[in-house]
């Protein structure tokens, strides 16, 4: 470890959790669990209501938070001040663009001091076309004849946990079904407002995933119910009127490997049931409009045959990795026909150019797709002509809103880059002609000149190059000596976008680098970079990142000891990775709710989201391959006698997906192996899961906490405020 490290002093002894060992064995290997038992047994209970969690365990864990309460205590004031400049940096009264439809607009909007979000309309003759000429764009506060439909501050008042997910209005624009989740473990209760008077119907639904689709009349709607084990698996229809146990079943998975998602078309017409996992899909359609509407399948699921589907007359468009297309291509067929033998070729697939989305409005084709990390929007007529949407920066986020219309040649999209605030755009296809309809504001004031963002990359030990996304102050001097935040993900290829986050902002106005390593495992460089980094081949997301610190060390933007690592969900087994692989290179380490306890959970099919994950990792029960790889990684079992930066571990009691003992257990290991560095910290929100803390500024107090740490990990936290 570097010599001049800095060291950050412990106040009390940090809890020692009991050990109890646990053995069993996977194809002939004994492995030991000392700390199992701080998985509840009653665990899927303890996801409804927190208060059923064992004594022993939530006595630990409150001993943990305890901990890791007196040991930040010292920068409680930096804290406090971090939270005061993001939230300066935030309109408190802002609003999102109106998205027209039929006589209304509807959008979101915050109140100031409002933690949630308000769902509003207003009148659609408030709207101002593209090519107008009118100089107008988007800003806070309440819209001319506006209505507030959901009211989220009314609708969280008093409770620890609120999060409003859907919000969709009827065809006919008279009822809002809507859905929130009220304790942080994503089953969400479905309601249904009366959007005249402003009361929601008798109509309750639960235990659901949160999506919903109207039918057509306005007089049922679908949406995905979630089973014992938190896995949406069916499709149900609720009648208005009716009771929850009398609900129509359109669709039910069979196979606890394949989740459910609805969605329609941007046409309307049809309701997409998609079943998948994340190699395979299989797509089944229904018409909204249709008296006695049932299910009939695209195209029977065909192992690692992955496709979506949008709908323009008489033809279905699929995106598709079908016929060899690894970074996919988009084809038609009839909607009478639609199997893959009718497939035909509308966009061809050209390798190394990923397409990640396609839009259908009645005159065009709108693809976004990336190349080498550099996002561009592709508008197609139906005669074949195409014209590009790009931006000329090194490194920048471009990302396409569907609206709720069809019959339009407007379309939306939203460009920033870590430098410039986001901007929204209606973009008409035909006229070309681009409005801006909002620009970000940061009301303390930002200057996009006084930064810098740049595009590099680093050699992986088996050459290849990862590309790097950075910023700092124009102003820095870059000889070494500066702290560096390094972010990395790399998982489900999930794509890393190089925005604008104002948060960011006070670190590197404190003197940081601030870069994300776009590792394998997203599709920054197109579906090859994904599967070179799941499975057998996930190591090179590991070696990626620890490749990435050290190039950034290379060219003079850090050094060693001097980079603080942050990664959440999976990006925090990559963060439980790199302090086995190569903690000489860290200050401290960010692990966001983090999935360290790889090996257990994949053996584990009771758990919510493992058998939808072995096409991810690798199922270690039916493979010894997959066992053995899994095992050689797996941050919890790989934890060591050796010096460990300092860690802060973060998780959520209801969390879902990666359950509180993961971090629990990892911190226990870690304190009980190491030999020096530390100290580890844990601290479990006891009243929210995945996403931490609903409320926007709930939230900052948790990335307040997380630069604070990191402030204070590489010995810049003493005496600031």
């Amino acid at each position: 470890m570097a010599s001049d490290r800095h060291t950050i002093p412990v106040p009390q002894a940090a809890p020692v959790a009991e050990r109890r060992p646990h053995r069993y064995e996977v194809h002939g290997v004994e492995v030991v669990d000392d700390y199992a038992w701080l998985k509840a047994d009653n665990w899927r209970a303890v996801l409804k209501d927190p208060a059923t969690l064992p004594a022993d365990i939530h006595a630990h864990l409150t001993a943990e938070n305890a901990f890791t309460e007196a040991t930040l205590a010292g920068i409680e004031p930096l804290r406090k001040a971090l939270v005061a400049e993001m939230r300066a940096r935030i309109r408190e009264d802002d609003s999102g663009v109106p998205a027209p439809d039929g006589p209304h607009a509807y959008y979101t909007r915050h109140r100031e001091g409002g933690q949630h979000p308000l769902v509003c309309r207003r009148p659609r003759t408030v709207i101002v076309l593209p090519g107008s000429g009118a100089e107008t764009a988007a800003d806070g506060g309440p819209e001319p004849g506006e209505t507030i439909l959901i009211d989220g501050d009314a609708e969280g008042a008093g409770l620890s946990f609120f999060e409003l997910s859907a919000a969709v209005h009827s065809d006919d624009h008279a009822l809002m079904a809507w859905s929130a989740d009220t304790k942080g473990s994503e089953l969400y209760v479905i309601k249904v407002r009366d959007l005249a008077t402003g009361q929601d119907l008798p109509d309750r639904v639960e235990a659901t995933s949160g999506e919903v689709i109207w039918a057509a009349d306005g007089k049922a709607f679908y949406y995905t119910a979630v089973d014992d084990n938190h896995r949406p698996a069916r499709v149900m229809r609720h009648r208005l009127g009716t009771d929850q146990n009398d609900d129509a079943t359109i669709y039910e998975e069979r196979d606890s490997g394949f989740f459910v998602h609805i969605d329609k078309t941007q046409s309307g017409t049809y309701l997409t049931v998609t079943a998948s996992d994340h190699e395979t899909a299989e797509v089944h359609i229904l018409d909204r409009h249709a008296a006695d509407p049932a299910l009939s399948v695209v195209q029977a699921r065909v192992p690692l045959l992955i496709y979506s589907v949008e709908h323009w007359g008489s033809y279905l468009f699929l995106l598709t990795n079908a016929d060899g297309a690894e970074d996919f291509k988009i084809a038609s067929c009839p909607i009478a026909t639609p199997g893959r033998e009718n497939w035909v070729d509308v966009i061809p697939h050209r390798p190394g150019i990923m397409i990640r989305h396609q839009h259908l409005i009645a005159g065009h084709l709108v693809r976004l797709e990336i190349e080498n990390a550099r996002p561009r929007i592709v508008v197609r007529d139906f005669s074949g002509t195409e014209h590009t949407v790009a931006f000329a920066e090194e490194a920048y986020s471009l990302g396409l809103q569907p609206g709720h219309e069809f019959e339009t040649a407007v379309i939306r999209f939203t460009y920033s880059s870590m430098t410039t605030p986001a901007e929204t755009y209606d973009y008409d296809c035909v006229t070309r002609a681009r409005q801006l309809r909002k620009r970000q504001t940061v009301p303390s004031g930002h200057k996009p000149e006084d930064y810098v963002t740049r595009r590099l990359f680093a050699t992986a030990p088996d050459g290849e190059t990862v590309p790097i996304s950075l910023l700092h102050r124009r102003d820095l001097v870059l000889d070494g000596s500066a702290p560096l935040l390094l972010y990395g993900y790399g998982s489900y290829g999930t794509l890393m976008p190089a925005s604008f986050r104002t948060n960011l902002l006070s670190l590197v106005d404190r003197g940081f680098v601030y870069a994300i390593a776009h590792v394998r495992g997203g599709t920054e460089k197109g579906w090859r970079w994904y599967m070179d980094g799941k499975r057998d081949k996930k190591p090179n997301t590991f070696s990626d990142f620890v490749a990435c610190g050290r190039a950034l060390i290379d060219a003079g933007y850090t050094t060693e000891g001097r980079i603080v690592a942050h990664g959440g969900s999976a990006g925090g087994m990559l963060m439980g990775a790199v302090a086995n692989l190569a903690p000489e290179l860290f200050a401290g380490i960010v692990a966001d709710v983090p999935f360290v306890d790889v090996l257990n959970t994949m053996l584990d099919g009771e758990l919510p989201l493992t058998p939808p994950e072995w096409p991810e990792w690798g199922n270690p029960a039916e493979s010894e391959a997959a066992f053995r790889t899994i095992l050689g990684y797996s941050p919890y079992e790989n934890v060591a006698a050796k010096t460990y930066p300092a860690i802060l571990a973060l998780g959520g009691l209801t969390d879902p997906r990666v359950t509180y003992w993961e971090p629990a257990k990892w911190v226990a290991r870690l304190r009980a192996s190491m030999t020096g560095g530390g100290p580890v910290m844990l601290r479990i929100n006891m009243e929210a899961g995945h996403g931490g803390a609903a409320g926007r500024f709930d939230r900052l107090e948790e990335v307040g906490l997380n630069y604070a740490f990191a402030l204070l990990a590489v010995g810049k936290a003493a005496g600031e405020a």
